[in-house]
């Protein structure tokens, strides 16, 4: 009997996800064809009027900075502004493409898999309420912050970045460049293209087929398995739909390997110059087709190494120098230094996949982003309420035109909040970062992503040479005035805090040196796209409960008077 039973719930189990995926695929696709142009068409007339509106002023501010930055000598300043047209050009081709493939890909897909998102919703009136109305004026909503996002990087960002490189002048020498060398670079470039581009485009064509039944056959593992996206009956409909749009996948990981290779072509001038050899340059356009066999292969289970000779194009590891390079950093690796940061389509990891158990208890940005400005919000109300922040600032903050630098609400205040981050983590002797909900932040759940390593990386560096010089409660207070106004000495006197300024000119050094990064720090994650945005609705709170106070302590006031008046 119980065996029967068994079958029964399973035969029914199998109805309902049959039945569920055929609703949600077609309600979908229907909510993708009445949606989908509209947010589609906000797309990509918001984002190509920012391109063309701002293209004037992107080439005017361009050419300002190159011809006023000390930071290269005038035989660069020459080579940058022949280059300039192209690059000009490469951004209004591109970013006009990348609008309508962003508006229509969006437009379509998101209210499509928010229909089958709606299925892990509990209760049934839920499911079938979300099946209607997720995916419709959210997406529309959506299209329009993309725009906003878009516009504030376009319109605030860029141009920070060029004032920084302006005002960077540091006391190295400019950086030059060799003339004599800029014709065989030239060479290497174009044989680059002429090489990367179709060898690219062969080798991805090739083995887009072996990708797309390899994906096939992992997920339908999954699938009679139980494992990953199917380990739970509401979210087989997702997976179904993965296992639908696969192909998708294949054909954009195709497209995305045909246009790194344009970069990577272009980058083998950057090699012969720096290594100062014709011959390095030709190894490296070989080297590369080679790398990137081998990188496929490894990502698709294939054949290890590669049948194309792969040639020595490095004398030895290049340091950062004063020449012409491209990405010094180690955070972000250079192309084709090693093979496991060679460029190569984007293939979608085929082993097993976790579960959607696993994958929730991961701290996700959009969670780290939101304790960011909740933090920011608790912080100036504290601050408000202390009158150290007034509404003059708050104001300020609006009506300056570069809203994110120098000022005690954009720059201080959130250097202030991650300060208090960093101070309560390491006073609970957290490993990690604790988050305001009392979630920490650490190595083991943090979201995994190369980039986000360039933000958190420094954060926790920053936290442990605060804990490692041990600072003392005046000490503390005295960082806290030091980042909050940023070196303004009559407000940092006038904020009575209980701050100690250190006699040892070592100690005060190393307090100074903490301010700077958590300082420089901000004004980096303050040109994210969308923190503006968000940042912008916390200073809105903030003035609106600067208005309250305000009207609270003049509705006292005028009592007290009356109260005066009648006795």
């Amino acid at each position: 009997m119980m065996e029967t039973f068994d079958l029964l719930r399973r035969y029914l189990t199998v109805i309902y996800v049959v039945f569920a995926f055929c609703s949600a695929l077609f309600l979908g696709a229907l909510k993708g064809l009445v949606v989908g142009p509209i947010a589609g068409v906000i797309l990509i007339v918001g984002n190509s009027g920012v391109i063309l509106g701002l293209f004037p002023a992107h080439v005017v501010w361009a050419v300002h900075t190159l011809l006023k930055t000390n930071r290269i000598d005038g035989s660069l300043k020459f080579a940058f502004l022949l280059v300039l047209p192209i690059l000009f050009g490469l951004w209004l081709g591109l970013g006009l493409l990348g609008s309508v493939l962003v508006g229509v890909g969006y437009g379509f897909f998101t209210p499509w898999v928010s229909t089958f998102e709606a299925f892990r919703e509990n209760g049934e009136g839920k499911k079938f309420l979300h099946c209607i109305v997720d995916g419709t004026w959210g997406t529309i909503k959506g299209s329009c912050t993309v725009v906003r996002d878009f516009a504030d990087v376009c319109y605030h960002s860029y141009p920070l970045y060029l004032k920084e490189l302006r005002d960077k002048s540091g006391d190295k020498e400019p950086r030059t460049i060799r003339l004599m060398e800029v014709p065989s670079c030239i060479a290497i470039g174009l044989m680059g293209l002429i090489v990367e581009i179709p060898l690219y485009t062969i080798i991805a064509v090739i083995k887009s087929p072996y990708m797309l039944f390899k994906g096939w056959q992992r997920l339908l593992q999954d699938l009679v398995s139980r494992e990953g996206l199917f380990l739970e009956t509401a979210c087989v409909p997702i997976a179904g739909l993965a296992i639908l749009l696969w192909p998708l996948v294949v054909v954009g990981s195709v497209l995305l390997a045909i246009f790194s290779s344009f970069f990577v072509a272009l980058y083998g001038s950057v090699v012969a110059y720096q290594e100062r050899s014709f011959r390095r340059g030709v190894a490296y356009v070989i080297a590369m087709v080679s790398e990137f066999d081998e990188y496929t292969n490894d990502w698709l289970y294939l054949r290890e190494g590669s049948i194309i000779p792969k040639p020595q194009y490095r004398r030895k590891r290049a340091p950062y120098s004063t020449e012409l390079s491209v990405g010094a950093s180690n955070a972000g690796g250079k192309v084709g230094s090693a093979s496991s940061d060679a460029p190569a389509m984007l293939v979608p990891s085929l082993g097993p996949s976790r579960s959607v158990r696993q994958a929730i208890q991961e701290v996700k940005m959009v969670q780290i982003w939101e304790d960011v400005m909740k933090c920011c919000e608790m912080r100036g109300k504290e601050l408000v309420d202390a009158n150290i922040i007034t509404p003059g600032d708050l104001n300020d903050w609006f009506r300056a035109k570069a809203s994110i630098q120098g000022t005690v609400v954009g720059l201080g205040l959130p250097s202030y909040s991650c300060l208090q981050s960093l101070l309560s983590s390491i006073k609970a002797g957290s490993a990690g970062l604790l988050l305001s909900g009392g979630i920490e932040l650490n190595h083991m759940n943090r979201p995994n992503d190369r980039l986000l390593d360039w933000f958190f990386h420094p954060v926790w560096v920053l936290k442990e040479q605060i804990r490692v010089i041990r600072l003392t409660e005046g000490e503390v207070r005295y960082l806290e005035k030091s980042i909050l106004f940023g070196g303004d000495v009559a407000r940092m006197d006038a904020w009575d805090n209980g701050s100690v300024v250190p006699l040892d000119a070592l100690r005060n050094a190393q307090i100074q040196a903490i301010s700077r990064r958590l300082l420089g720090m901000t004004r980096s994650i303050a040109k994210l796209p969308t923190y503006r945005r968000r940042f912008r609705q916390v200073v809105k709170v903030l003035i609106s409960y600067s208005l309250e106070i305000e009207g609270g302590s003049m509705t006292h006031s005028t009592l007290s008077g009356a109260s005066i008046e009648i006795v």
